[in-house]
């Protein structure tokens, strides 16, 4: 079963079973799929597997944001709930590297590529992000590569 099937079948579930926020959230990501879907020019075939789990990605990490920034201006409640919607969403990630297992692979791709510069980060990010194909936090992959690169 696709994420997106997943999505659909756990949206009839909330919905009979009248949990609101959870309904909210799962039409909202339902809808980006969907979206995207039709910028892509793929309403009939749906997107491929690893795209819905990038576009699953951007919408879990817009919570983040949010919620930080709802945070910064003293809406503890506002910052619940879009983390919450996060939890929600992440849900139906596959489940992320450790640190450790992204350090290797970090190291692997400096390897692969000799003893890449600095200047050179952004082609170490990409390697390591297609070697973790999506399982990986860019954020985590960025500081790691910063950190090997400038030591």
């Amino acid at each position: 079963m696709t994420i997106k099937e997943t999505i659909e079948a756990d949206l009839k579930i909330a919905m009979l079973a009248g949990e609101k926020d959870r309904v909210t959230t799962l039409r909202g990501l339902k809808s980006s799929i969907l979206y995207a879907e039709v910028a892509a020019g793929k309403r009939e075939e749906g997107l491929e597997e690893q795209a819905v789990v990038s576009l699953m990605q951007k919408e879990a990490k817009k919570r983040q944001e949010s919620a930080d920034l709802y945070s910064q201006g003293g809406n503890a409640e506002k910052a619940d709930s879009e983390l919450a919607e996060k939890a929600i969403i992440e849900a139906y990630l596959p489940e992320q590297l450790s640190e450790k297992e992204v350090t290797k692979l970090v190291d692997e791709a400096i390897a692969k590529l000799g003893q890449p510069t600095p200047q050179q980060m952004g082609q170490v990010i990409g390697a390591v992000k297609a070697a973790s194909k999506g399982n990986a936090d860019g954020a985590l992959i960025a500081k790691l590569v910063k950190e090997r690169l400038t030591a």
